[in-house]
Parts: structure tokens; sequence; C-alpha cells
């Protein structure tokens, strides 16, 4: 499966902190996201990747915040994107299909 597009953003948490959020999607449509609050695009984007199934290893990661996010993927489970609100307002490239939503796609 290959990497059709990669879009990194950054965004604001709840409490001010800035993290830098990628979305990976393959070329069979699978989506996959990342985040790095060490505002690291390579970190999030390997997160990304491994995430949409274009990256085979499970990127290593040390939380800096202990933020929700952190919490879930050192504990090798999905994060919950949607406790930030910044996240669901996010709108990555390409543009979904018409009436689907940017952020959970």
């Amino acid at each position: 499966m290959g990497l059709a597009f990669m879009h990194v953003h950054s965004m604001r948490t709840a409490s001010g902190e800035e993290v830098l959020v990628a979305r990976a999607l393959t070329t069979d449509g699978k989506v996959g996201f990342g985040f790095s609050f060490r505002l690291d695009a390579a970190e999030a984007r390997h997160m990304a990747e491994f995430h949409a199934g274009a990256r085979r290893e499970r990127p290593a990661y040390q939380a800096v915040l202990d933020h929700p996010w952190e919490r879930a993927w050192l504990a090798g489970m999905e994060p919950d994107w949607s406790c930030e609100l910044g996240f669901t307002a996010l709108e990555f490239l390409p543009s979904p299909p018409p009436g689907s939503s940017a952020s959970l796609r």
C-alpha cells in the first residue's frame, strides 16, 4: 500500500499547547493520523503512516505533556482525536468527498 498524500497542520490544544497533527492518505483510500507535541513533523508523519498502514513498525514515542493522545499512543490504542475541539475543525488536503467529515475520514 502506497502513500498518496500527507498533510501536516499546527493547532492549539484546549490547554493552549501547540501540537503538529498529520494526516496520511494511502493510494487505496485509508486514512491515518499522527501528532507531535515536540513540533517534529517527521514524528507526526511517521505516526500517521503507521496508523494508515503505510509503515510497518510502530514509531517510538515519549510523552511530553501526559496528554490523552500521548497516553493512548503509549498504551497501544488509537487516540480519541475528538477530545480536542481544534482537531475536529482542521481541514486536510486533499478535500474530502461531499458529505464527509474532513477530520474523521
